[in-house]
């Protein structure tokens, strides 16, 4: 069983005791009376790792909670977008950060925020590892407040959603997949209603103020108009179709290659590291096993050495040295070679 706690950092509790940590340590002992495990999930936007620290160590005590650096840094360097809290994000040493330490703002000066932020990750730290910190590529947040609701594939390649999802399914913390993300669904997701007399109408209206005030400058949909709704259905026939299921099979195959190789599903975060081949091109370090992103465009440049490709998706060569090279957006998944 488990339980996530929507925007815990909304909580004001000045007690002597903060109502998570009681939370926390009575679900603890709901637990160790039903003998299964209950857990604890915090949607969280304050970077600290005080969260998931038991509260016999001064922490909130939740098993888990939602990274959003993480996604920052895949979303803003696959994509090149930088509004907003992206502003920080982008560069592919932010997705090392993000991808090695969890936090890019942990006790440093947040951009977007106008002030410092969070607190650092102890990659050694006896209470929590990788798999306390929930990572995505898409989430209802992200797509939902979104002014269309679009997903972020409708403005990729197939190569770069495929590198993007790659980075997340095989890093060191929990995956969490958002409807339809797995076969490319065509359909948005955008943000919808269903409140009655006024307080429709001041959804409505509030909410195409908000974004023209950010200067978007196309119609957004009516949260509260049926047709919005409608929009925003899986269209559940195209998983066998096209892209859609090529999409659909990678996403397979990366969940099958973290089930099948230890490394890829290893929480040590002191065993996990980025190497930034180019600013378009990086290598992420898993154990004894690796993954190639390249967002493009173009092909790689000095390519890893490999032993053994696991997997790949996009125009994947291999030298008769062993080196690979993608032709475009794509990753893959290797087994590097000892003298690379």
């Amino acid at each position: 069983d488990g339980l996530r706690l929507d925007a815990v950092h909304e909580l004001r509790d000045d007690s002597g005791r903060h109502y998570l940590a009681e939370l926390a340590d009575t679900v603890a002992g709901w637990s160790e009376a039903v003998g299964r495990p209950l857990t604890l999930i915090a949607e969280s936007d304050r970077n600290q790792p005080a969260t998931v620290s038991p509260t016999f160590a001064d922490g909130l005590g939740m098993d888990m909670q939602w990274a959003d650096d993480v996604h920052h840094g895949v979303h803003a360097w696959i994509t090149g977008e930088r509004a907003g809290y992206y502003g920080d994000f982008g560069s592919a040493e932010a997705l090392a950060t993000v991808l090695e330490r969890v936090f890019l703002h942990a006790g440093t000066f947040s951009t977007f925020r106008g002030r410092s932020w969070g607190a650092p990750v102890d990659l050694a730290s006896p209470h929590y590892d990788g798999h306390s910190f929930v990572t995505f590529l898409q989430n209802h947040d992200q797509v939902g407040n979104r002014a269309a609701g679009d997903r972020i594939h409708a403005g990729l390649e197939p190569g770069r959603h495929a590198a993007a999802i790659a980075l997340i399914l095989l890093g060191p913390g929990t995956p969490m997949l958002f409807q339809g993300e797995e076969w490319a669904a065509s359909s948005a997701f955008a943000f919808f209603t269903d409140h009655d007399g006024e307080l429709g109408e001041l959804v409505s209206t509030g909410r195409a103020r908000e974004f023209a005030a950010m200067g978007w400058d196309q119609t957004v949909p009516d949260p509260q108009a049926r047709s919005t709704f409608e929009s925003s259905l899986l269209c559940w026939e195209e998983r066998g179709q096209g892209a859609h299921a090529r999409m659909l099979q990678w996403y397979r195959t990366l969940i099958g290659l973290r089930r099948e190789q230890a490394d890829l599903r290893d929480p040590n975060l002191q065993r996990t590291s980025l190497e930034v081949l180019a600013e378009e091109t990086v290598l992420l370090h898993r154990g004894g096993l690796a993954v190639l992103a390249h967002r493009g465009p173009g092909p790689t440049a000095d390519g890893p050495h490999a032993a053994e490709v696991l997997a790949a998706f996009g125009d994947l060569e291999q030298t008769a040295d062993g080196a690979l090279a993608l032709r475009g957006p794509g990753a893959a998944v290797l087994r590097p070679a000892l003298d690379s």
